[in-house]
């Protein structure tokens, strides 16, 4: 075997051990990191989790519906030494997540938030890959979502329950898709992934779940918490008009590109079409896998990267089900030429691409989105594996 094929082509090399060694490099790493951008964040540069800090202060002092004023909320984020702040546009349910936040100082608000979603969706993953728990747990999709203090791990752990859990536990699986209500764009593949294979009970848990969050925002936040939502609106067309090359770089969409160096006509085509093709994949894929919801999920979770115009790298702590569902083919059925090396880089990609974002002038991440849909989809044709089965 000639070096090549040695290292490339069959990356014979990548052994469990050497797998292991370099997730605990990551993850110390990812630990560096993420000291750096809790310091960051208490300082003048801010964050993020300000908006979401700010909207469970204003919630815990009585007046949901502040949250989102803007003027309230710069009063609330500044008196943090913070130049910046930021507007909260979430829907009115997840002010039920941020409420407890805003009874802490912001500097333990920051980490208990990011601890707690990390864990969350680390146990979530690990119980659908338990035996690739080390690749799981230093996963760059969900340590930049961490590094950011963003909403992606919380998304994520609804995203990957409802892909690995949608046979064991259906009901519940469609309660996490009714619980993306909190932030519903990540959520547009889902009611037809359902409906295509006839899963009602799933479908209707997800809505009634939505619709029960939304009627608990009435009752809690009183009945102004949905007009005051809809003043948001202006505040997140406005950063869209406004949205600069920075801002561009680092959304992970085809849209994004397209808005920057075509104008936004034709980005909004592109987004459409990526859409349309994402439900086809999504209504498709049951066929594809033989009614394996499992391998199904890991298709629809690619697809889902590839289906909103907005989206950003810390949103991406699901593409570990599609990632990892391509580990355990291999790992099962033996892996294809160069399959090894493409999920390395595939591995690494919410981290690499928006590193290298702002560099190229473009985020690479759409491609790789794209790359790891055609693997999860060239897997299909054949034999699944059996149900929540684990490689040897």
């Amino acid at each position: 075997m000639g070096p090549w094929d040695y290292w490339v082509k069959r990356a014979k090399w990548l052994n469990a051990g050497r797998v292991r060694g370099y997730a605990l490099i990551v993850g110390l790493a990812a630990l560096m990191i993420l000291a750096f951008a809790w310091r960051e964040a208490m300082g003048t540069t801010g964050s993020d989790f300000l908006a979401f800090w700010g909207a469970g202060q204003i919630t815990a002092e009585g007046d949901p519906a502040a949250a989102y004023d803007l003027a309230v909320q710069e009063r609330v984020q500044t008196a943090t030494g913070s130049r910046g702040w930021f507007a909260f546009v979430n829907p009115p349910p997840f002010l039920f997540v941020t409420a407890p936040l805003g009874l802490l100082p912001f500097s333990v608000a920051w980490p208990c938030w990011v601890a707690a979603t990390y864990a969350l969706w680390a146990s979530v993953s690990i119980r659908a890959f338990p035996r690739l728990w080390p690749i799981v747990l230093a996963y760059p999709g969900a340590l930049i979502g961490a590094t950011h203090a963003q909403t992606g791990l919380l998304t994520g752990a609804l995203l990957v329950f409802a892909a690995t859990r949608l046979d064991r536990r259906p009901r519940a699986a469609g309660a996490a898709v009714g619980a993306l209500i909190i932030k519903p764009h990540l959520a547009v593949l889902l009611p037809f992934w359902l409906a295509a294979d006839a899963r009602w009970r799933a479908f209707l848990a997800a809505g009634a779940t939505a619709a029960a969050l939304l009627a608990a925002s009435a009752l809690a936040f009183g009945p102004l918490i949905f007009p005051a939502y809809a003043t948001s609106w202006n505040a997140s067309a406005k950063l869209m008009r406004e949205a600069d090359y920075d801002f561009l770089m680092r959304m992970c969409t085809a849209y994004a590109p397209s808005r920057h160096y075509l104008g936004n006509g034709a980005a909004l085509a592109v987004a459409g079409l990526f859409a349309l093709a994402m439900v086809a994949v999504a209504v498709l894929s049951w066929r594809r896998f033989g009614g394996d919801a499992h391998a199904s999920g890991a298709a629809v979770l690619a697809a889902t990267a590839l289906a909103s115009p907005y989206l950003f790298n810390y949103d991406l702590a699901f593409l570990v089900v599609p990632t990892l569902w391509l580990v355990e083919q291999g790992l099962a059925k033996g892996f294809r030429n160069y399959e090894k090396a493409a999920l390395v880089l595939l591995w690494l990609a919410p981290y690499a691409t928006r590193a290298a974002a702002l560099p190229l002038g473009v985020n690479l991440m759409p491609l790789a989105s794209l790359a790891l849909l055609v693997l999860v989809w060239s897997r299909g044709g054949g034999q699944p594996l059996a149900k929540d089965a684990t490689p040897s």
